[in-house]
């Protein structure tokens, strides 16, 4: 039988919970974000963004990340790269594309997760799992799919959204209670430094007025420190798979604050896109258990193991 991580059940709830309001916070930017890059350039709003989250972190994790052992610096790194190298794609896509569409083939990430999972690391993913990706995947194209030309934007975002899978892979295989804090902050310095290359060839364009900064400081230490600490802790205690099913909310979360704080009308494509996500993650957590310790990235835990007591 698999051996639940430290916590058990209890830690693997937390967990979830917290995922759940790191997609609340990233579906509360869209509309921020969409403001905001009509006067900063999207590569400079990155490198600020991140670059501000890294200082404060480390200012605030400073003793974590300088205990840091080698196997987890080099680990913070690679998780960096492949995060930030997706938020260039994924911004470079948008310049080439509706938004609605990007947001749908970013989502792909939720599919292509299990399969580098599978296909790359030789994880075990269940039926009840794969239907629960499918089930996802239909909510994503029903909420925010509205026609699909391929051009060199579609490939740079699913570019984009191969990167956050591998990131979410290799957070979920490496990644450890004990040493997120640190990761997290190391992760968010690369990001900036990635972002902070693409954005030097135009020049570093900052905010214009305190509504601008205002928006800003948000998006880097609740939407960046925050949510990057409380990704990177939570993926300690989840597979892959499970982490990704419940961060397919996100674009739900961003339908609902378009329409609270956005101006934007409720549809019923929002309503049943949305529903079908909030269904695949329930099933999904009906079914699943925490991460095992010595468990790969995506790896389902054995059919027994389901049947543990809350």
């Amino acid at each position: 039988m698999t051996t639940a991580s430290p916590g058990g059940p209890r830690h693997a709830r937390l967990a979830t919970l917290l995922l759940v309001g790191v997609t609340a916070v990233w579906g509360s930017t869209f509309f921020l974000i969409r403001d905001l890059v009509q006067h900063v350039p999207p590569a400079d709003f990155l490198a600020v963004r991140f670059g501000i989250a890294a200082v404060v972190m480390f200012v605030l994790f400073r003793r974590q990340t300088l205990g840091l052992g080698q196997r987890d610096l080099r680990v913070g790194v690679v998780l960096g790269v492949l995060y930030g190298l997706a938020q260039v794609l994924q911004t470079m896509g948008l310049q080439h594309t509706d938004a609605s569409v990007s947001g749908f083939i970013t989502g792909t990430y939720v599919v292509l997760t299990p399969v580098l999972g599978a296909v790359v690391l030789r994880d075990r993913i269940g039926p009840v799992t794969w239907f629960a990706v499918g089930l996802a995947s239909v909510g994503l194209a029903v909420l925010s799919l509205r026609g699909l030309s391929v051009g060199a934007g579609e490939a740079l975002t699913l570019s984009s959204a191969v990167l956050y899978a591998g990131h979410i892979v290799a957070l979920g295989r490496w990644s450890t209670p004990s040493a997120a804090v640190g990761l997290a902050t190391v992760q968010a310095s690369v990001i900036a430094l990635v972002c902070g290359v693409a954005a030097v060839p135009g020049g570093l364009t900052l905010p214009a007025d305190g509504g601008q900064w205002a928006s800003l400081l948000y998006m880097a230490l609740v939407a960046g420190a925050m949510a990057l600490w409380a990704q990177t802790w939570a993926q300690a205690h989840l597979t892959a798979t499970r982490a990704a099913i419940v961060m397919a909310l996100e674009p739900v979360f961003a339908a609902f604050f378009a329409v609270l704080l956005g101006g934007e009308s409720l549809t019923r494509r929002m309503l049943l896109g949305g529903a079908l996500v909030v269904a695949a993650m329930y099933l999904v957590e009906l079914r699943s258990t925490p991460r095992d310790p010595g468990a790969t990235a995506a790896e389902d835990p054995p059919v027994e193991a389901l049947h543990h007591d809350v």
